[in-house]
């Protein structure tokens, strides 16, 4: 343990971008609590760090048990320094395609899940006098995108949420920042996915879409690593950050092409009061 060792809460440790902030983490000599559903993947870097890393066995859909969990996290370490809310995963298809069981089982991973966690740990933030908080959300919550609405509806809400979170915990020195990460080879659209029964008369625009995204490659989730190191040692950090470079061009020019539609229909809205 070095002097300024911190105490980190990774939900979705066992793959992609929680298992590379968790490796970071451990690394840079810090202490771990990795949470997820199944912690098997963990034993290799449990044993590797057997005095820094506590694997957490917790399913974020559950409120009751991420309570539990947090309040166990804590006992750990006797504190958190660092809370980063990734766990989630993927709903691919159509709006139309998707079952109300489908959609209610996503929303309760990809935003209530997160919401829980942050409940949760918010009370034991405040009573140390701070903290940092990480919500890990998209480059894409700025609109959405055929076949992924329904990710990009979590991510979203979870955006929002943290906005507002923000502004209400600034005063007890927790600092909440909104991570808007691109695109990672995290095993997202294999393990991660719930695909809908696809509807024949979608078929033009989901190939569409996958001529789009093509065979693309995606960097390797400890290359975003670095970056989370790093916003997390920040005296005073952004509120959100968007977390890659082509990521961060892509999301630039969403915001030029959204500015450019209102733009152009502006005098229409300007017809109403308000």
């Amino acid at each position: 343990m070095t002097q300024h060792a911190r105490v980190w809460l990774i939900t979705g440790a066992s793959r992609g971008l929680g298992r590379a902030f968790a490796e970071a983490a451990l690394a840079a000599g810090d202490r771990v609590v990795a949470a997820a559903r199944n912690t098997a993947p963990l034993a290799e870097l449990a044993e590797k760090y057997p005095d820094h890393l506590v694997p957490l066995s917790l399913d974020v859909a559950d409120r009751q048990a991420v309570f539990d969990g947090v309040g166990r996290a804590v006992s750990a370490f006797g504190r958190l320094d660092v809370v980063v809310n990734n766990a989630g995963g993927m709903l691919y298809g159509m709006v139309e395609e998707a079952t109300e069981e489908q959609i209610r089982a996503h929303m309760d991973v990809n935003f209530f899940g997160a919401l829980w966690v942050t409940q949760a740990v918010l009370p034991h933030l405040r009573a140390q006098g701070g903290g940092r908080l990480l919500q890990v959300t998209s480059m894409g919550t700025g609109g959405g995108m055929a076949t992924v609405g329904f990710y990009g509806a979590g991510k979203s809400a979870l955006d929002s949420v943290s906005e507002a979170l923000a502004r209400e915990v600034e005063g007890f020195g927790i600092k909440v920042t909104v991570v808007q990460m691109g695109g990672y080879n995290t095993g997202l659209f294999t393990a991660g996915t719930t695909a809908t029964e696809p509807l024949s008369q979608y078929q033009p625009v989901r190939t569409e879409m996958e001529a789009m995204w093509g065979d693309a490659v995606s960097p390797e989730p400890e290359t975003a690593a670095p970056v989370i190191m790093e916003l997390a040692a920040l005296p005073d950090p952004p509120r959100r950050l968007i977390v890659g470079s082509q990521s961060f061009d892509h999301v630039m020019e969403m915001g030029r092409a959204r500015t450019e539609l209102y733009r152009s229909w502006e005098s229409l809205s300007r017809l109403a009061p308000g």
